[in-house]
């Protein structure tokens, strides 16, 4: 039994960590939805679809693709960590943003003209010739594509004459043997104001148009992945190229996965207008994964999302390593964790997939060849907070800082894992956004009314599960008094008489 349980916990080490690392068919395979998540992706709206990392965009994306070349669309997946100079020259802050936004709108349309290529080439389109006709007019749109940045031009004009007189004109005359008169004028003219990009929409347009009726009236999906990467004060100029140049062609739909904070898809640009996308407006909708994938916190459904991610993940590669393997998610938890292990995995987690994973993965090597306990869990969302969550901050200070202050007031103090903070100090307080870009504090809930004072309205907020376990294995006789718990249940709302303001925590006295 004991080289079973060892097999069992091997193949959770063998889990892949990132989508982009598994094949197409492993990805489809090991896909689970949550809620109806699988629906609203599915569906011809353009999207934006946020979420912090770990929580299964670029899965979800490919997954996408894959469901789409299956039913005869055509997907354009582009990671845009990987066009052009992302990495250089983009964030490069010797060059103006007039050089590194040309740059970009250039790459991305050369990446998307190189996926469309590979379409021309390589499958059965109805008309191969004229979509390749299309994608020379795309390509030759794409190279007059520019951003004007601020202008500053100078110019001088001087000059002088001669006379018969005795005088020279100067500040301070004075009598010289001839007659001369110096005469200098001078203009400086200077342009400057908001970068603006300059594409001849009309050829890209119809360069577009042109690929979507060569395609015979096939759909043509547009995946973004990774907008985040792509420095934030450039975004609006490749979101504004979409909006103008994209977006209108009914035969293309696209789909952007980005993290919400990192995120920049407008900017005003004068009179009025905007440059870059209004999400909700020109996108039709943004779906956001953490809110999906909070489910029920750690209850039945979260349970049921998170067995059949490990199940299928692991059935292909149980069937090759043990006779008889578990034929269903509910077998396989049962024989892999011992009681209440899995319970506690699923609450380490928080939500996130990727997390679930290490610690699974951690979590395994601490049982080696028995079932995975509550205490192996909890050793491996330890290690897993100070391998990797931890060091995400490393260099960051203040939330270094305020973390440090959260777990003492939070889990020392108030002997809870929830908070609350008024909305309009988060919205001041960014250092708090980091902490939760980098998953060690976890949103539970948005826009908390207080009855007492209905005008203010706070959001309530978990510790990363990480921070505190350490408590609950080096003292035993460490318990919380459950006090914020409203916070998890579906419900939500705070015991009568609660002060939500007198519970609040208050972050300029923690930094």
């Amino acid at each position: 039994m004991s080289n079973r349980h060892q097999h069992l916990n091997q193949a959770l080490l063998r889990i892949p960590r990132r989508a982009e690392s598994a094949d197409r068919n492993t990805l489809a395979a090991t896909y689970v939805a949550a809620g109806s998540f699988a629906a609203l992706l599915h569906s011809s709206d353009h999207q934006v679809l946020y979420g912090r990392r770990g929580t299964g965009k670029t899965h979800a994306l490919l997954h996408l693709a894959h469901l789409l070349t299956d039913t005869g669309e055509i997907p354009v997946y582009v990671d845009l960590r990987t066009i052009g100079s992302a990495g250089g020259l983009y964030a490069d802050s010797s060059q103006s943003a007039a050089v590194r936004g040309t740059h970009l709108l250039v790459d991305a349309l050369e990446a998307v003209h190189d996926e469309l290529l590979a379409v021309a080439v390589e499958q059965d389109v109805d008309d191969a010739g004229a979509l390749l006709g299309h994608l020379d007019a795309l390509a030759e749109a794409a190279t007059e594509v520019k951003v004007v940045g601020a202008v500053e031009r100078e110019t001088t004009v001087g000059g002088s004459a001669e006379s018969g007189g005795d005088v020279e004109v100067s500040t301070t005359p004075k009598l010289t043997g001839s007659h001369r008169r110096s005469v200098t004028a001078q203009s400086r003219l200077l342009h400057s104001g908001v970068e603006q990009h300059h594409v001849l929409f009309g050829p890209l347009t119809r360069a577009l148009r042109g690929v979507t009726r060569a395609l015979g009236g096939t759909r043509l999906w547009l995946l973004l992945d990774e907008w985040s990467s792509i420095p934030r004060d450039l975004q609006p100029f490749l979101a504004d190229l979409l909006r103008r140049s994209v977006l209108p062609i009914g035969g293309i739909t696209v789909k952007i996965a980005a993290i919400e904070r990192r995120s920049r898809f407008a900017r005003p640009a004068g009179t009025g207008d905007y440059l870059g996308i209004e999400v909700g407006s020109d996108a039709a909708s943004a779906v956001n994964l953490d809110e999906l994938l909070s489910l029920d916190h750690g209850r039945a459904k979260a349970r049921a999302f998170f067995g059949q991610l490990f199940y299928n993940h692991v059935w292909v590669r149980l069937t090759s390593m043990i006779k008889d393997p578990p034929s269903d998610p509910e077998s396989f938890v049962d024989e892999t964790f011992r009681r209440g292990g899995f319970a506690e995995l699923v609450r380490a987690a928080e939500g996130v997939p990727r997390d679930a994973i290490n610690i699974a993965a951690l979590a395994a090597q601490h049982a080696h060849d028995e079932p995975i306990s509550v205490g192996d869990v909890r050793r491996a969302a330890r290690d897993w907070f100070l391998r990797d969550k931890q060091t995400a901050i490393a260099s960051n200070e203040p939330a270094r800082t305020l973390l440090r202050g959260l777990v003492d007031e939070v889990v020392g103090h108030r002997r809870s894992r929830t908070f609350v903070v008024d909305q309009l100090a988060t919205e001041r307080f960014g250092t708090l956004e980091d902490l939760h870009d980098a998953r060690l504090l976890h949103l539970l809930r948005r826009g908390i009314a207080d009855p007492h004072h209905p005008g203010t309205q706070y959001d309530g907020f978990a510790v990363d599960y990480g921070c505190y376990v350490s408590l609950l294995i080096d003292d035993p006789k460490f318990h919380a008094r459950n006090r914020g718990d409203w916070l998890d249940k579906p419900t939500g709302v705070p015991p009568e008489s609660f002060n939500l303001a007198r519970a609040a925590i208050d972050l300029d006295t923690l930094a």
